[in-house]
């Protein structure tokens, strides 16, 4: 039996093509699919909402990725998730340490522009609308906890994240490396804090000489950030532990 020709040359790349399309859309199809679940498999935190955000699960349901509380944010401190969130890609949340939500904003303007509810003010009070908690991460590079002052910016010169300094101008944001500091202890976390009675500083020993203070985390902590922000240390020393209500172990 004779052997079977060999189709012509041109017919030959025409099968080539035809190979390599199949397999670069199937790479394509498969990678699409793990684009949304990788990064759910690999994500260890929550990640910190804007103000009045339902339970995730709802927020997620509930979420049109309209990026109305981003437009009105007026620190602008909320973003939407890029390619790597996965399922999460373009759902807003806030990086703290980045730009806090400063939560000085009258009636909490991201909740108004949200037209689903998946921010909502359900509470009646601005401070019942958790976003996390603050917690002391770093104990042992905190400032105050060593007695230490602090001079200059907050994150240097270069730091580009804003701040509405009440005694400046509430109103207006400006950026924290045009407000420097010149303090005998720190207490960045305690002083630019938007909830009056959030956090304070507790001294570390009987010893009126002793400049030592360690911040202490109360239950009208919202979590906005503003601390994890403000904090000079790098890391910094306190963090939010996003979605965290107070009594959580």
């Amino acid at each position: 039996m004779s052997a079977k020709p060999k189709p012509p040359p041109h017919v030959q790349l025409e099968y080539r093509r035809r190979f390599l399309r199949s397999v670069l859309l199937g790479g394509l199809a498969v990678g699409g699919s793990l684009a949304g679940w990788l990064p759910l498999a690999r994500a260890h935190e929550a990640r910190l909402r804007p103000p009045g955000a339902l339970d995730e699960k709802q927020f997620l349901a509930s979420c049109i990725k309209c990026g109305q509380c981003v437009q009105v944010c007026p620190v602008e401190a909320i973003v939407l998730g890029d390619i790597t969130e996965g399922f999460g890609l373009g759902v807003p949340h806030i990086d703290a340490r980045v730009q806090a939500c400063d939560f000085s904003c009258d009636a909490v303007q991201c909740i108004l522009a949200c037209p689903t509810g998946a921010l909502t003010h359900t509470l009646s009070k601005k401070e019942e609308v958790r976003m996390g908690l603050a917690r002391l991460d770093k104990p042992d590079i905190c400032l105050a906890r060593q007695g230490a002052g602090f001079k200059g910016q907050a994150r240097g010169a270069g730091f580009p994240g804003i701040h509405r300094y009440e005694k400046v101008d509430r109103w207006n944001p400006i950026k924290i490396a045009d407000h420097p500091y010149d303090l005998e202890v720190c207490d960045l976390c305690v002083r630019e804090c938007p909830i009056e009675g959030a956090i304070r500083l507790v001294p570390m020993s009987d010893d009126s000489a002793d400049k030592r203070r360690t911040p202490e985390i109360t239950e009208k902590c919202v979590g906005c950030g503003m601390c994890e922000m403000i904090c000079p240390t790098e890391p910094a020393a306190i963090v939010i532990d996003a979605r965290k209500q107070w009594g959580q172990s």
